[in-house]
């Protein structure tokens, strides 16, 4: 690949990547991905127990993470439950790699 396709190639999958480095660029959110990885889902409650900060603070960051592609909602009753949903930035991740691996002449 020559050097401007290349770069083109990289410019697209950082900006592909972008929401998902946002969304986890927060330790708050760290945390929540951190407590979600072994749980099918958690609401907001069960969540707050486990993260040093008020119930609102924990729903903004639940938006973010939301609104990054990195967690589904799910209503169940007068319940939003929150899961992990990152297949696609895992693809882009890996696509990343590959093309670091690639590319790069480290």
């Amino acid at each position: 690949m020559n050097e401007s396709n290349s770069n083109q190639k990289a410019i697209h999958i950082f900006e592909n990547l972008s929401p998902y480095f946002q969304g986890l660029g927060d330790p708050i959110r760290q945390q929540i991905i951190a407590l979600l990885i072994d749980k099918e889902s958690m609401n907001v409650s069960q969540i707050a127990e486990h993260i040093p900060m008020s119930r609102p603070t924990v729903s903004h960051h639940l938006k973010i993470l939301r609104q990054a592609g990195l967690l589904k909602v799910q209503k169940k009753g007068t319940e939003m439950f929150y899961r992990l949903e990152f297949d696609e930035a895992i693809a882009l991740m890996k696509q990343l790699v590959h093309f670091v691996e690639e590319e790069c002449q480290c």
